[in-house]
């Protein structure tokens, strides 16, 4: 155990983590050449499309300094703030961190949020400078940054080049010197803390533990503290590029357990495992169940996929434990489901792998928070959907999450980043300036208002330059009200949205000018209206095709030409009476992506 060391990689996204990992991986030997490809711990091609880690993995390399084995445990975590929980799940399982930071670009948003999640749980920081080789690097610069942020010496940051191989030795030396052995004791009652779970079509789920004391053995009868379950050990073992099964892991040492589960709900990333037989006391602390915070309706483009999409969520939400789903249906789209998302990124994940694993193309709704509503009877209702909010005359209060903003940008785009964010009613907590030309901002923003399109916004009026990252707050009060759209005094219920006051009128005016381009024309008049409970805010008409009854007239009494057109008026009257008013896709689409 004196030998082990379990460390992760922090980085903000694109500052070269999975590509460090990959040359520790070769420096060891863990993989021959024949094996190794770029990014060999990103299994998806989506991962390695998008630059991100999607999925923690973690890998073991053999590593050898003064004719000593030392066991190194990579734990690899994704970078980004959708996933921030897996995160902390993993720095938990580690005594060390490498914190990477690219030489062209700086310290960046989520540098530095995971870095404090690092030194919560007190992990020795190891700072790795990356990207030397480039030409844009500025190397004094951010050396600088970075010991602003760590208060740690110029000699203690290790320039490196994960493309190259530059460094790599001097950063395997210093994991082995500086970061501390685990603690833990073998020989007390098992607790293992699970950081991640893949599923595997043969075997079920594997579970991905760490040991903080205690011994695991093959065929020990085991549980889980959070969901009370039991099970056999029926093969345990060390991750390396494959799985390798062993007959035990001790206290320090990271592994997979495999018994035979199908269901990914009962194994969730955080909890503990203890011996049936000699259960420890109690489970390790940070364990939560991860509340999905983005909700949006995926409906099939052809109403006749409906089961396919059910049976593909299904076999996605294996893989993928945070995925929630729920049926529902809308009159403008049928039938669907209504899905719970860890963020935007997320789902936007969860899309992309049903249209290339499943061959599914799935119409998205508006994406939207979850509210929490307390009636006048007291009751706290959560609500998903803005077609879920009770009627006004029984709402006391609605409150909506909040959000811990932080954007790191240039000082020249400082006076239009401020704006963004005012206006999305976010409140200023704090400014830094991290050096001359580069400042921290730090906000309380609501999290409906970033969910639209905030990002893209924010990217475009800083030219790539800013970084965002945040952390989930708490409820506060909002003034928000649900915006009606109604044809003919019928409502729509798939366009209807939850929104503040302030924007409502705007956002209902846009609406309805916008549909009134996009919904064709039919035999009778069609009013378009937008409404606040009873009340009209805003309203268009689409004239009625008419055709021409006095075509046959030349001339005549006009008494005659009267009748027929108060004839022409009683069907069409009779018309809007029957007649339904059909959303054709286009225009349902278009009102989606309107911008807010």
């Amino acid at each position: 155990m004196i030998n082990i060391r379990n460390f992760c990689i922090i980085a903000h996204i694109d500052h070269g983590k999975s590509t460090l990992a990959d040359r520790l991986l070769q420096a060891t030997r863990t993989l021959n050449e024949r094996d190794f490809h770029d990014q060999v711990l990103d299994d998806m091609d989506l991962e390695r499309e998008k630059g991100i880690t999607i999925k923690s993995h973690a890998i073991q390399m053999e590593y050898f300094q003064d004719n000593e084995k030392y066991i190194l445990n990579l734990i690899d975590t994704p970078g980004h703030v959708d996933f921030s929980y897996e995160v902390s799940r993993a720095i938990a399982s580690c005594e060390g961190a490498l914190l990477v930071v690219d030489a062209t670009q700086g310290i960046q948003a989520q540098t530095i949020s995971n870095l404090y999640l690092a030194l919560e749980h007190d992990l020795e920081i190891i700072p790795v400078l990356n990207k030397i080789d480039m030409d844009a690097a500025m190397v004094e610069e951010v050396k600088d940054q970075i010991v602003d942020l760590l208060g740690c010496k110029h000699d203690d940051i290790i320039p490196a080049s994960a493309k190259t191989g530059a460094g790599v030795d001097e950063i395997l030396r210093t994991i082995v010197e500086k970061i501390p052995a685990p603690e833990g004791d073998e020989n007390l009652p098992l607790q293992a803390l699970i950081f991640d779970s893949v599923f595997n079509s043969f075997r079920g789920i594997i579970a991905y533990f760490k040991v903080i004391n205690g011994t695991l053995r093959a065929g020990d009868k085991v549980k889980f503290f959070a969901t009370e379950k039991e099970y056999e050990a029926s093969e345990i073992g060390t991750l390396k590029l494959d799985l390798i099964p062993g007959n035990e892991i001790k206290a320090g040492d990271v592994g997979y357990i495999i018994s035979g589960i199908k269901t990914a709900s009962e194994v969730k990333v955080g909890d503990t495992i203890t011996h049936v037989d000699n259960p420890c006391k109690s489970a390790i602390s940070g364990f939560e169940d991860v509340k999905p915070m983005v909700f949006a309706g995926l409906y099939p483009t052809s109403t006749d996929d409906y089961e396919d999409l059910r049976a593909s969520l299904e076999k996605l939400q294996l893989n993928d434990a945070s995925l929630t789903f729920e049926p529902e249906s809308s009159l403008a789209l049928g039938f669907g489901f209504r899905c719970g998302f860890l963020g935007l990124l997320h789902m936007e994940i969860v899309q992309e792998r049903l249209y290339r694993e499943f061959d599914m193309d799935v119409i998205t709704t508006v994406p939207n928070v979850s509210f929490n509503v307390t009636t006048t009877k007291g009751e706290v209702v959560v609500v998903h959907n803005p077609s879920g909010l009770p009627s006004p005359n029984i709402i006391e209060k609605v409150e909506e999450p909040y959000i811990h903003a932080q954007v790191i940008t240039k000082t020249e785009y400082l006076g239009v980043v401020m704006k963004l964010c005012l206006d999305k009613r976010g409140v200023l907590r704090s400014q830094h300036f991290i050096t001359t030309g580069r400042v921290e901002l730090t906000y309380d923003m609501p999290l409906s208002e970033i969910v639209f399109d905030f990002y893209d916004k924010l990217k475009s009026i800083s030219r790539g330059y800013a970084s965002f990252d945040y952390t989930v707050g708490e409820y506060h009060p909002a003034d928000l009200v649900k915006l009606d759209i109604l044809l003919n005094g019928e409502p729509v219920d798939a366009l209807s949205s939850l929104i503040h006051r302030e924007h409502s009128y705007d956002f209902g005016r846009r609406m309805c000018e916008k549909l009134k381009d996009l919904i064709p024309r039919q035999q009778f008049e069609i009013k378009i209206q937008a409404a606040i409970g009873a009340k009209i805010i805003a309203r268009e008409t689409i004239k009625a095709l008419r055709k021409d009854v006095l075509a046959k007239c030349y001339g005549g009494d006009i008494t005659r030409k009267r009748k027929l057109l108060e004839k022409q008026k009683k069907g069409k009257k009779r018309m809007r009476q029957v007649g339904n008013v059909e959303v054709p896709q286009e225009a349902f689409l278009a009102v989606l992506k309107m911008g807010d």
